[in-house]
């Protein structure tokens, strides 16, 4: 009987050990962020009904949604017409459920459901994988963790400053200190549309202006064609993408151009609101630029929209963005809720630190101390010792077997334990253990609580 090779599905990982620590500094460092600026902590169903989830993320988007088969025969409601009628009229069909595209779709269908219940404004943070039917490359998973931050009930611009704030204090606790964050508002985007004589068209020119930074300017402008952009709006483009200098200059540019267009004027309006609460939180923003080939794909944001890239890593893609969305609850049935937000992408996070080496070397080793086996009373002797390590919240094990110290020792370099403790009959008859620094080779002689106390 041949036995097939165990495998995982492309663009999905297995994370070992190791890479779990790193991980968890990078969880842990965002979860006391988010929960330091008043967020709560919130958890939704892996699986959700299509219905919630379509129709939210645009045609692209949609089409990049996991659906799961019917429980049971799910091929009993179908017949040889739907199969005919193409896969859309079949999927209907065949599948009820899908897997989350991410999580804001999920918490807007939370809050509708939950609304009575809920005190406004509502501070949300939620922690979780997420899975996209996307083609897998460097950065881009199928399945991936996403920490998302929104607040709903509140229109303040407060928020959006705020959450820069958070952006800002998370990327400076992790040492990428080198990042910008992309700011622009979908109004302006709405407005520049109209202003180039595509009424209408702001989703065609959100998610093709979106691709920018991947495809080229050339490619984005042979997409706007395509998709019914004529050539003399995709040449009153040019000051668009031209547009240049401080974030002061560039809404002064704005003003001139979207000088006759009131949603471009409500666009700089919010825009300047944002840049005057930085100021009045004393931020200095000079890793935020305003950016107004920005777009976010994504078809529910409706004001303030950001990106943020690390500027030193191979890797460009985004690691957190977000925005604003008005209208997200509305399709649920609760009209009026106004809610903005935002996530970091830990995959990338993960990715990006991994390439510039900056993880802290304490974060890779889960023991800290490894107690050697000597047998008999002395490893009794250990069990005593190991009580009181981990009493003093020191992370310590002792090595289960009475091996040799070559294997137990072997055994220190490979999980990367940092220290040793000798505990053998000389050690006890002179009542001080023997520490060992496996990266220094140094060894000293001291007593239990002296040890806790270097240890901790």
């Amino acid at each position: 009987m041949k036995i097939d090779k165990p495998s995982i599905p492309k663009g999905t990982r297995d994370f070992s050990p190791d890479k779990m620590l790193k991980r968890q500094y990078i969880l842990n460092t965002i979860r006391k962020v988010f929960e330091k600026f008043g967020y709560q902590p919130l958890e939704t169903p892996a699986m959700e009904n299509l219905s919630v989830l379509t129709g939210k993320y645009g045609a692209e988007g949609d089409q990049l949604l996991y659906k799961i088969l019917n429980s049971g025969d799910f091929l009993s409601r179908v017949n040889a017409d739907d199969i005919n009628n193409g896969s859309k009229n079949l999927t209907n069909k065949i599948a009820e459920k899908g897997l989350r595209y991410d999580l804001t779709v999920p918490f807007a269908r939370y809050v509708v459901m939950n609304q009575h219940d809920i005190t406004f404004p509502f501070k949300r943070y939620q922690i979780q994988p997420v899975w996209r039917a996307d083609r897998p490359q460097k950065g881009r998973y199928r399945e991936f963790y996403q920490c998302d931050a929104d607040v709903v009930g509140t229109n303040s611009l407060v928020c959006e400053s705020e959450i820069i704030l958070m952006i800002n204090e998370v990327m400076l606790n992790l040492g990428l200190a080198d990042f910008t964050t992309k700011i622009n508002n979908r109004k302006l985007l709405t407005a520049i549309t109209d202003l180039v004589g595509e009424h209408g068209k702001e989703a065609i020119f959100c998610v093709a202006i979106d691709k920018l930074d991947k495809i080229g300017r050339v490619k984005v402008e042979e997409e706007l064609s395509n998709n019914g952009f004529s050539t003399a709006a995709i040449k009153k483009l040019d000051p668009v993408f031209n547009m240049k200098g401080s974030n002061e200059e560039i809404i002064h540019q704005l003003e001139g151009l979207l000088y006759n267009s009131e949603i471009g004027k409500e666009g700089i309006d919010e825009l300047k609101q944002v840049f005057g609460f930085l100021n009045d939180f004393g931020f200095d923003e000079q890793n935020v630029k305003l950016d107004l080939t920005l777009a976010r794909g994504l078809s529910y944001y409706t004001g303030i929209i950001l990106e943020v890239i690390a500027n030193n890593s191979s890797i460009r893609s985004s690691i957190t963005g977000g925005g604003r969305y008005d209208n997200l609850t509305g399709v649920f049935g609760l009209e009026g809720v106004s809610g903005v937000g935002f996530s970091f992408g830990v995959d990338r996070i993960y990715d990006v630190m991994d390439d510039l080496d900056l993880f802290p070397k304490e974060y890779e080793a889960s023991t800290k101390v490894l107690l050697l086996n000597f047998g008999s009373v002395s490893f009794k002797e250990s069990l005593k010792v190991l009580t009181r390590l981990r009493a003093a919240n020191v992370k310590s094990e002792v090595y289960p077997d009475a091996v040799k110290i070559k294997k137990q020792m072997n055994y220190a370099n490979k999980k990367g334990v940092p220290f040793v403790l000798i505990i053998g009959e000389d050690e006890l008859k002179e009542g001080k253990f023997q520490l060992k620094d496996m990266n220094t080779g140094n060894q000293q002689k001291l007593e239990i609580q002296e040890i806790i106390d270097y240890l901790s």
